[in-house]
């Protein structure tokens, strides 16, 4: 091989210095990486730049070679760092971005970075209501209200993992509250019965269930629907107010459920359900007329203008596809160890599962339905209870105005609606057995031969915002009563603003879908109308647990502890003593560890 004298010698000297490996072409060695010979300082810049914008709207590649250049020149000075050519640039870009997922659409950034680091640990649920999920999601379908209103419903669901079973649904107008979660926990122990419209193969005598041997253990699933009932042990949920709320918690302590938080904004830790939301999405509800589809991308010219079904009709046709349209519907991800090779469907998963687990059910009651309520602690005073400029009033609390609850904190326990706030629930120890529980006084409002027709408490609201107080609280609280009498005369007369008519038109919506065939079960009657409150914070107040505006509080109103002669339960004690053989009140938290903390570390 003919060369130069000068290539032998240096050769040689390679030789001497790193033996073979110095005769190596090292420009074949040499190691190569996706960014290639870019300056590192613009790497540096560029991935600051990029991971700066994964929360933000999406922009084009000139966008971040603005942002980029400008970084440069605040960290190195004015033309320093010289960026490359715009094509070597956008290869720059994409070399580390696109394996992030950084230059996708802003909602696949954003489940990138809600996603938990990895490894991942698959959750294995082996029994009926181990863990179970709940969600609510923004149905992709118009719905008509009464005068005209059209708007999109709420969805709210429980799935169990073990079996991929739809538990319970509440589809609401615009809005859930944790007394609907509430209803929705009430739905997953209660069997769904069966509504006159549907067909006989629906019942759970004719499923794969076995439902000769459940209906010796409970009497309940004589006639029913062929719908698992699942009693959960733990719920994952979101960080929703409704789901987070200290009504929600304290139903779900009172039936002896642990809830489990989601990590803020992590949709991946509740994915069952929230992939259940998209099947539900393909297999029902782009069938709807008036389906508005996931996004404007894919929607049609006016959707709104193709709705005809009412909200009870599309939450009973809603009910009846949960038996027959995904019940009996084979899930791939349900897997029997005996035929792994078989899917099968959540009621033959229930079925397997349940001769293995057992089955024990949980009867509910009036007094179930009330503990399921949301609740408040306050004094019985001598003109009663009185809880947003609402009085509540009865002969039965003559005894005990003025005095102390059989409680540790000294407060009366008070349980109301927010969708049939005419009336309130309030324990009252039983005779003879003050130191023991006690049972549930119906207590309605003062003013409720005045105001005979149904109303919700965003309904109220609404005219304390638009009622001025001129007078003392209790003048106030009259002409309240008269102007709600008034709208509501309005509304079933069909006059109104736009702002009246959607009040009056989601509230009779709640009227027409209250959920009365699972708290008529519950509570051995009807319920009272009920309509939910709307998310919208521009027109109504959507807080949990609406408490009296601060300048509006005198003592009257006051819901903490009772005056502070007693030193035990004084506002300012840090513990209150407890009391021998007086139950304490409830409190919604979990004593073993913070769920909400836990959240945070997933």
């Amino acid at each position: 091989m003919p060369t130069s004298a000068v290539t032998v010698r240096r050769m040689r000297a390679r030789y001497r210095q790193d033996g073979v490996w110095g005769l190596v072409d090292h420009r074949a060695t040499r190691p190569r990486t996706a960014l290639g010979r870019a300056d590192e300082r613009v790497v540096a810049a560029l991935r600051e730049v990029v991971e700066t914008g994964r929360e933000r709207s999406s922009g084009t590649l000139g966008r971040l070679r603005v942002y980029t250049e400008r970084l440069l020149a605040e960290q190195y000075g004015a033309e320093v760092v010289p960026l490359p050519s715009r094509a070597t640039f956008n290869r720059l870009v994409h070399a580390l971005a696109d394996g992030r997922g950084l230059l996708g659409s802003a909602r696949q950034r954003h489940w990138r970075s809600a996603r938990s680091a990895p490894p991942f640990v698959p959750t294995t649920v082996m029994a009926p209501g181990e863990l179970v999920m709940i969600g609510s999601t923004v149905l992709d379908a118009f719905v008509v209200l009464d005068d005209g209103v059209v708007e999109r419903p709420e969805l709210t669901i429980a799935l169990d993992v073990a079996t991929r079973t739809i538990c319970a649904a509440v589809l609401r107008a615009k809005g859930t509250r944790s007394v609907d979660a509430a209803q929705l926990l009430a739905q997953m122990m209660v069997p769904a019965p069966m509504r006159p419209t549907w067909a006989e193969a629906l019942a759970m005598e004719h499923s794969v269930v076995p439902y000769e041997r459940l209906l010796s253990v409970d009497a309940r699933l004589e006639g029913t629907a062929a719908r698992p009932v699942i009693a959960p042990q733990t719920i994952v949920v979101d960080q929703g107010n409704v789901f987070i709320s200290s009504s929600f918690i304290a139903a779900c302590e009172s039936l002896g459920i642990s809830v489990q938080p989601a990590p803020p904004g992590n949709g991946p830790a509740k994915g069952h359900v929230e992939r259940t939301f998209s099947s539900i999405n393909t297999l029902f509800v782009q069938h709807v007329a008036g389906y508005t589809a996931s996004h404007a991308g894919e929607r049609g010219n006016h959707p709104a203008g193709e709705a005809v079904w009412t909200l009870a009709q599309l939450a009973e046709m809603f009910q009846e596809w949960i038996i027959c349209g995904w019940q009996g519907r084979e899930h791939d991800g349900l897997r029997h160890p005996m035929m792994p090779r078989c899917a099968l469907s959540p009621n033959e998963m229930w079925a397997a599962l349940v001769a293995v687990c057992g089955y024990v059910p949980v009867p509910l009651g009036r007094e179930d339905y009330i503990e399921l309520m949301p609740v408040k602690r306050q004094k019985i005073n001598d003109y009663g209870i009185r809880i947003d400029y609402r009085t509540y009033d009865h002969k039965a609390l003559t005894p005990h105005r003025g005095e102390r609850s059989p409680a540790g904190d000294g407060l009366w326990e008070i349980h109301y609606d927010p969708h049939a706030p005419g009336q309130i629930w309030v324990r009252l120890p039983n005779p003879g057995q003050a130191q023991q529980g006690g049972s549930w006084e119906t207590v309605p409002w003062v003013h409720h031969t005045l105001v005979t027709a149904p109303f919700t408490d965003f309904t109220w609201q609404h005219i304390r915002r638009t009622v001025a107080r001129c007078g003392s609280r209790v003048q106030h609280e009259h002409d309240l009563a008269l102007a709600l009498r008034e709208l509501l005369e309005r509304a079933a007369a069909g006059r109104g603003s736009h702002l009246e008519k959607v009040v009056t038109a989601r509230a009779r919506a709640g009227t027409a879908n209250n959920g009365g065939a699972v708290w008529g079960l519950l509570y051995g009657q009807q319920p009272e109308a009920r309509a939910l409150e709307p998310v919208d914070k521009d027109v109504f107040d959507d807080s949990e647990d609406d408490e009296d505006d601060e300048e509006h509080l005198t003592d009257d109103d006051a819901v903490g502890a009772w005056p502070a002669e007693d030193a035990r339960t004084s506002a300012s004690s840090t513990a209150p003593v407890q009391e021998t053989g007086v139950p304490a009140p409830r409190r919604a938290q979990v004593t073993v560890y913070d769920p909400f903390e836990e959240s945070l570390r997933w």
